[in-house]
């Protein structure tokens, strides 16, 4: 063998080499602030009235505030619309829609990221009514999407919230998850004192434990508040990659908590309100 093939030889052994160790490395450390994300939508109450609340404020405290975060629209549907695909989709009422748009839950199933709804009340079978009990379906947005009404196994991905239970004993808690409580507990129809106690009870205990927290960014958000100028919403992100006390004032939105998925987990952009958000920094340890 000559001495050219025998060096480009070592050569091609040396690059291999390299590719396996940095493909074994992005393997190994894949995100760097998360492994999952649920985010939890509250409703209908202005900024200072959610922060006074005991178990929000307390958050405020283990993890960061966002004091100049703010919802999209009036009423409820578009905001929860626009918190899952970049954009109200044209959407002004809480009436039933069936929209052909793409959605969050598209990208993170692209990368092989799985995702779920945990709704309170929720009947089950692909329910897609208005209401019943205290589910409503214009708090459940993928419900609103073709490409998951039309698709048993997508379908399947919007369970009622008590499996939250056994998906965290089991482990199986997806990447990205949305937590809508039902018309009483996210305070819809009750208020704020009465969903921040229910916060309390609800997530208290699943954040001192480890088997709920560990690699988790809780996100607590709302879809609007009670109509003041500016549509100021509280914010706050809760996670063990989260500065505890950390603030920010920078003007955000429900898209950047959009970006944040798609940047955390490198899934691209929707394209819409998501690319054109400001992403969330300097609240991080």
């Amino acid at each position: 063998m000559s001495f050219r093939n025998s060096l480009v030889g070592s050569l091609c052994i040396l690059v291999s080499a390299f590719s396996f160790s940095a493909s074994a490395g992005q393997q190994t450390t894949p995100w760097a602030h998360f492994k999952k994300i649920m985010i939890i939508v509250l409703e209908n109450t202005d900024y200072d009235e959610a922060l006074k609340q005991p178990f929000m404020s307390k958050l405020t405290q283990q993890g960061a505030l966002f004091t100049n975060f703010n919802a999209e629209s009036h009423p409820s549907q578009p905001n929860y619309i626009a918190m899952v695909s970049g954009s109200t989709q044209g959407v002004t009422g809480d009436g039933n829609v069936n929209l052909s748009v793409s959605h969050i839950g598209d990208l993170l199933e692209a990368k092989g990221l799985d995702w779920k709804v945990y709704a309170e009340d929720f009947p089950g079978n692909c329910f897609q009514g208005a209401t019943q009990s205290r589910y409503a379906r214009k708090h459940v947005p993928f419900i609103s999407f073709k490409n998951v009404q039309t698709n048993p196994a997508r379908c399947k991905k919007i369970v009622e919230a008590a499996a939250l239970n056994t998906d965290i004993q089991n482990g199986t808690v997806p990447a990205f998850s949305l937590y809508v409580p039902n018309l009483d507990n996210d305070g819809h129809d009750t208020g704020a004192a009465y969903a921040d106690s229910w916060l309390s009870k609800t997530f208290g205990p699943r954040l001192a434990n480890p088997q709920f927290s560990k690699d988790m960014l809780l996100v607590v958000t709302f879809d609007e508040n009670e109509g003041t100028a500016g549509n100021q919403i509280f914010t706050t992100l809760v996670g063990d990659s989260v500065a505890p006390g950390a603030t920010s004032n920078t003007n955000l939105n429900h898209y950047s908590l959009i970006k944040l998925v798609e940047d955390e987990y490198g899934l691209g952009s929707l394209g819409k309100g998501d690319a054109q958000s400001t992403g969330i920094t300097g609240i991080w340890k």
